[in-house]
């Protein structure tokens, strides 16, 4: 297949376009940029200069292949206008690629939240690939719901001939290239705070994948996945937020601290990430793995935080 893939140059979408080209694959990144053209060439794509913002550009790319795959966002929206203005921004992208691909049941997998269907206080149970990313109104603006409006549009794109389907990759996507994710972001905070938190008693669930095995899964998906479908790039399906924690502060040589579950030390603690951390998202990947023949094969989370390359040797205490 010639897949047009959009976001390549990211965490997700080089390790996606690697297994693409592995995989026998013709690739063509988006780049807007000669750093970007540089690492898609490295990566063995070829080329489609152009950006985001560019809608005739995408439909154009989108229709001159056989598949797409949407992991790219507009980030430059992020620090003025939150998740709102980069969600805002993403409907019409996804809108342009159901124009060029309606009527021809040419796939279209997009990158979507683990959390979009609704955490565990919601559902009462694990999310599964067939509960719906969950409506959104104007009391979810500047939340991460906010952008469940953009995989609503993409797998009701299946109605009018595409084969859309959505991934949603876990809470933390881990791999030696991270460095953005909420793994770096929990470290960081360690180091700054000289203690590793988790709120509460921490028993609250986060979810994990290996950024490869979530690759393969947008492979997958591309391939063979069913229209409309929801799919669950998550391995390890529910890890106390507290292990996380306390694996975090064992590399650093530093205490994991119970946080207080109170409205000003939370927030006092973690900041933008309070919504998200405090928060349960029990997940099963048992549709995904039947349906599509998806096997996670790489190290789960604790043991790729075992690993080490999360933490330079300076950082390590000496023993």
């Amino acid at each position: 297949m010639h897949v047009f893939v959009a976001g390549g140059t990211g965490h997700s979408g080089s390790h996606i376009i690697s297994e693409l080209v592995a995989a026998g694959h013709e690739v063509t990144g988006l780049a807007r940029s000669d750093a970007a053209e540089a690492t898609l060439s490295a990566l063995g794509a070829k080329v489609h200069r152009g950006d985001l913002q560019d809608l005739d550009g995408l439909k154009e790319a989108a229709a001159d292949s056989d598949g797409v795959i949407h992991v790219a966002h507009r980030q430059d929206l992020l620090p003025s206008g939150g998740i709102d203005a980069a969600a805002a921004a993403e409907l019409p992208i996804v809108r342009a690629y159901g124009e060029a691909l309606a009527g021809t049941g040419k796939p279209l997998v997009a990158a979507g939240s683990i959390g979009s269907p609704g955490t565990a206080r919601d559902l009462g149970r694990p999310s599964t690939e067939e509960d719906p990313a969950l409506p959104v109104g104007d009391e979810h603006k500047g939340t991460l719901r906010a952008r469940n409006v953009v995989e609503a549009t993409v797998i009701g794109l299946a109605e009018r001939g595409v084969r859309s389907s959505v991934v949603r990759i876990a809470n933390i996507a881990h791999s030696t290239a991270d460095r953005a994710g909420f793994l770096p972001t929990l470290i960081a905070l360690a180091k700054e705070r000289g203690f590793a938190g988790y709120p509460g008693d921490g028993s609250n669930l986060w979810n994990a994948v290996h950024i490869r095995d979530a690759a393969s899964l947008f492979r997958l998906a591309l391939e063979k996945g069913p229209a409309g479908s929801y799919w669950h790039a998550v391995e390890d399906g529910g890890v106390p937020v507290r292990e996380i924690t306390e694996a975090i502060g064992n590399r650093l040589g530093l205490p994991a601290v119970s946080v207080p579950l109170d409205e000003l030390m939370l927030p006092g603690h973690f900041g933008f990430l309070t919504n998200i951390v405090t928060r349960s998202y029990p997940t099963s990947n048992l549709i995904t793995r039947k349906t599509l023949g998806w096997e996670p094969a790489r190290p789960g989370l604790l043991a790729d935080l075992d690993n080490g390359h999360y933490f330079p040797s300076t950082d390590v205490p000496a023993i």
